[in-house]
């Protein structure tokens, strides 16, 4: 194994991991917040789909960070990304002047499913808990 397959895993592993990790405590911190922008989207259970994403987000990240179960914690990632993408980031459905903005986060979220979707299919890689065995 070269060192690029070694160490350029995990450096992905820990980009994508810690938009989600900062992400979801930045919801435990402002969980009211997050319980209402929900509601505001006309999601049903704000604070039931609030406390899913955090679970989401964190056990996703911290499976990645560490690479064990990482196919599982891409998945729950992957899941959590999709949804985010259609409720909030849907660009087709907001004024005019918010569309470009918005049109940006969903293409972003894409990538971002891109690289779970890779983590997904080849695993986390030689630098971690589950080396390169199956997750």
């Amino acid at each position: 194994m070269t060192a690029m397959q070694l160490y350029l895993p995990l450096a992905g592993r820990l980009l994508l991991a810690l938009l989600f990790l900062l992400s979801g405590f930045e919801k435990i911190t402002g969980f009211t917040g997050t319980a209402g922008y929900i509601a505001a989207k006309g999601l049903p259970l704000p604070q039931f789909a609030a406390a899913g994403a955090i679970v989401f987000e964190l056990a996703g990240s911290v499976m990645l960070v560490l690479g064990w179960k990482a196919r599982w914690g891409a998945l729950l990632l992957f899941i959590f990304t999709v949804i985010a993408t259609v409720f909030f980031h849907n660009f087709w459905a907001v004024p005019a002047d918010q569309s470009t903005n918005q049109m940006i986060h969903f293409m972003k979220n894409l990538a971002i499913m891109g690289g779970l979707l890779y983590v997904m299919a080849y695993g986390s890689g030689g630098m971690s808990v589950d080396g390169e065995k199956s997750a």
